[in-house]
């Protein structure tokens, strides 16, 4: 990311509900790559609206396992297994 924040555009699209244009930037929101009033926009949706709360608590919940699973290291015998398994595949082809 270039440290600047891009506005998500303040109206939705023509036949796109509120709803629609809120889950869209729903990852934006996450990673906190909103401007302040845009967040604003958010936070006040979806304090009024269950079914994007519930959509951004599922995606809420979905980056911390990633993020929790993603610190992991995979024992080094597995990755050897995988360094070889790769080898023998590109040789192979």
């Amino acid at each position: 990311m270039s440290g600047e924040i891009t506005p998500i555009p303040h109206e939705p699209a023509e036949g796109e509900s509120e709803c629609e244009h809120a889950l869209v930037h729903l990852y934006e929101f996450l990673d906190s790559e909103m401007t302040e009033a845009d967040e604003h926009r958010m936070r006040a949706h979806v304090a009024h609206c269950s079914p994007c709360l519930a959509e951004l608590s599922i995606e809420e919940l979905v980056k911390k396992l990633v993020k929790r699973s993603c610190a992991e290291r995979a024992p080094e015998g597995l990755l050897v297994r995988i360094h070889q398994q790769i080898t023998v595949m590109a040789i192979a082809d």
